[in-house]
């Protein structure tokens, strides 16, 4: 709200040059308190007007005056404001306790639906921790747009069709062993995937196999589609033990190959709009004014590529579900094929065709380089999983051994622990796997936020708070750094919305959980005359470490 406030004020002084938009962007926030709760630096104007910026700051800051300001200083070209700590404490904790739970909350995507693709792991291959920051990432995404107002659907959109498949094929008519997939499905037929790729370094007549197989796939010849549909159900068994472990559902989980007799329908759309050219054989729709090599739709053999099946899926979709956002979420690698998704829906005369968006990720690397399946580089995720919950249920034993429900803590803390060293990093940059890093439960992790929740939750206990008896009027200049931080929970959720990117809640919230163990270490709360103003401060800071954390798919344990 100050923000807001102190750029209305200096758009009305400035000018319909400066838009108040452009006024809020630039509003900075100190790094030392001395220098004021927000600033707005003067040599942001300076070119435009002219001026030093000191001069112009020595003008604007006497005509910036309002409640919430308790004092305006102009300091080396910077305009700093300092709030008005009673009112802006008053009132944060009274909405934290009026809305409760609702704290944060938006209504900005009301009546309107998001449709994200999500996850998509590929059948016959381990769910690997390459698969896990589409999950977790998509999944956080989802929360947040729930939380602003949307509806969402979300897709499961698995990869269960392509050539790699008539790789996979013919692999198992050559070195298959029943007996020992019935045993070990997925490992099995990995194995035989890496062995196929190994193998063709020496005989290159193995890809025309392969080729040849996918082709019996596409012409539904039955023992091929009889294999397809084993790999497929043994696959689909393998992922949901990791979706449950990860406590992540979804709204639809379907196959590529569901759109497999839908092509076509596509395909003469693209010919009644003149789209499509013959190049070498193959079926293309040319990218050429968009600055984009040729969307291939069909190959010369006459086979389909994803392409035209994530043309149809998008399609079905809007057909479907009549969204305002269609979000892929997708590692960056795939940009390009996103970009001629897109430019071909435009050349449809789609106009949703422009609220298609793919949500970009950085790889997860193991030792710099990108884990492959193909190369036989992967770690598998369910193992990292229960390493963790196993590390977790150690650490347990070791320091609170009488807990109760040991293995739902150590299961939360866990999980926990995986899932908030991705979401923590900003989903452009690549994450390099460390399995001692992603365990250590000190510092800048999940366990960390979950032991504050904890130790909140605790002090609650012994003041014996009830929430119907919260005082909102509390004087103390300890509590300033952790009520400036939790007033701005709910721009923080909408900015992360904007923006696709989770790991700002994840690192507002450790920003949050710091002052929050700041405040506790030189604040006396229980005994002091303030208590049941200071226990309803740490009342609603529980409640948006809860919902944050639940924001980003991660359980809060009442004891630890």
């Amino acid at each position: 709200m100050e923000k807001h406030v102190l750029a209305l004020q200096l758009s009305h002084i400035l000018g319909e040059e400066f838009s108040r938009d452009w006024i809020y962007a630039n509003i900075e926030v100190p790094k030392n308190e001395k220098m004021g709760d927000l600033a707005f630096p003067c040599f942001k104007l300076s070119p435009s007007l002219r001026r030093a910026p000191h001069e112009l700051a020595s003008e604007l800051a006497p005509q910036l005056k309002h409640d919430l300001f308790e004092k305006v200083q102009p300091v080396n070209g910077y305009i700093n404001i300092f709030l008005n700590k009673a009112f802006i404490t008053e009132h944060t904790i009274k909405q934290m306790i009026t809305e409760g739970e609702s704290y944060g909350k938006h209504s900005f995507g009301e009546g309107k639906t998001v449709v994200l693709d999500l996850s998509a792991p590929n059948i016959a291959k381990p769910f690997s921790m390459g698969h896990l920051r589409s999950t977790v990432i998509g999944n956080a995404i989802a929360n947040l747009a729930e939380r602003c107002g949307f509806k969402t659907v979300k897709i499961n959109y698995i990869g269960d069709y392509g050539t790699q498949f008539g790789k996979l094929l013919a692999a198992y008519q050559k070195w298959g062993d029943d007996e020992r997939i019935r045993a070990n499905p997925i490992a099995e037929l990995n194995k035989l995937y890496v062995a196929f790729h190994e193998q063709t370094s020496h005989s290159p007549s193995l890809t025309g196999e392969g080729r040849a197989w996918f082709k019996k796939l596409e012409e539904q010849n039955e023992e091929a589609v009889k294999l397809w549909k084993w790999f497929k159900d043994v696959s689909i068994k393998e992922f949901d033990k990791i979706y449950q472990l990860l406590g992540i559902e979804f709204d639809l989980t379907r196959g590529e190959a569901y759109y497999n007799d839908k092509m076509e329908s596509t395909v003469d759309l693209l010919k009644d709009h003149k789209l499509l050219e013959e190049s070498e054989g193959a079926q293309v729709v040319r990218l050429d004014k968009e600055g984009l090599p040729p969307c291939l739709i069909k190959k010369s053999d006459g086979t389909t590529i994803y392409a035209t099946r994530d043309l149809t899926a998008a399609i079905d979709r809007y057909q479907n579900y009549t969204f305002d956002e269609a979000l892929y979420v997708v590692g960056h690698e795939q940009s390009l094929h996103f970009q001629q998704i897109k430019h071909v829906l435009r050349k449809l005369q789609l106009p949703w065709a422009q609220n298609i968006k793919h949500i970009s990720f950085g790889m997860m690397l193991q030792d710099g380089s990108k884990m492959s399946t193909r190369r036989g580089k992967t770690i598998l995720l369910e193992e990292v999983l229960k390493d963790a919950i196993r590390h977790a249920r150690l650490n347990i034993e070791e320091k609170n051994p009488h807990l109760e429900n040991k293995e739902d803590v150590a299961h939360q803390v866990g999980v926990g622990a995986v899932i908030f060293h991705d979401l923590k990093h900003d989903r452009q940059n690549d994450v390099e796997f460390s399995l001692k890093d992603m365990l250590t439960f000190e510092g800048n992790t999940g366990p960390y936020l979950q032991y504050s929740y904890v130790r909140a939750g605790s002090i609650l206990e012994k003041g014996a708070f009830v929430a119907e008896q919260a005082e909102a009027n509390l004087n103390d200049p300890d509590s300033w750094s952790l009520i400036k931080h939790l007033r701005t929970f709910p721009n923080v959720i909408e900015q992360a919305y904007r923006d696709y990117d989770p790991s700002k809640v994840a690192k507002y919230l450790l920003e949050a959980a710091r002052a929050f163990n700041q405040y506790y270490s030189k604040s006396k709360i229980l005994g002091d005359d303030q208590q049941q103003a200071k226990l309803t401060l740490v009342y609603g800071f529980s409640i948006i470490l809860k919902e944050g954390l639940q924001l980003l798919g991660i359980e809060a344990p009442n004891q630890m």
